[in-house]
């Protein structure tokens, strides 16, 4: 190739660019403002650090999200806790952590070591502080459809269609 073409191709490479990076821009403000973080917590400061240290004592972040931290050198695709709270209620939790056998309320595809454990054996206190600490993590309305998708395809392994309904 001549030099004259290497120029050519250049100016119209960079051309082609430019016209991809415009549009990605004006894309980008044409959505309108940014609705900010999806996920929050009502729980008072009490219950966030009693309900922080159980989940930290019981290492709930080898296999769960939560504010978007995990133990990056696991691969186990256990759903987000982020927003939970607005999928299931105290009580939902409360009988899943206390259940001898997880998988009978909410079957799980994973592999058996990487399936819910049993919570049972926990002090009924420390089950009910969990259970009200995760169903505390809410999600904004505007952003329920991807937490419901998240999980149905996290449990599944399907792909979601909105209306999908996970067991229980």
């Amino acid at each position: 190739m001549r030099r004259s073409e290497k120029v050519i191709l250049g100016i119209i490479a960079a051309v082609l660019v430019s016209v991809f990076a415009i549009k990605a821009l004006l894309g980008q403000y044409s959505q309108g403002p940014d609705p900010g973080v999806p996920f929050y917590s009502d729980a008072s400061e009490d219950l966030n650090r009693r309900g922080n240290a159980i989940y930290h004592e019981q290492n709930c972040k080898k296999c769960h999200v939560l504010r978007a931290t995990r133990d990056m050198t696991l691969a186990v695709p256990a759903p987000a806790i982020d927003g939970i709270g607005s999928l299931r209620d105290e009580t939902w939790l409360f009988t899943y952590f206390s259940a001898e056998n997880p998988q009978s309320i909410l079957p799980s595809r994973l592999k058996p070591e990487y399936r819910m454990p049993s919570f049972a054996s926990l002090p009924e206190d420390e089950r009910r502080t969990l259970a009200k600490y995760i169903a505390s993590m809410k999600v904004k309305d505007w952003y329920l459809e991807e937490v419901k998708k998240a999980e149905y395809e996290k449990l599944t392994g399907k792909t979601y269609t909105a209306g999908a309904a996970l067991t229980q």
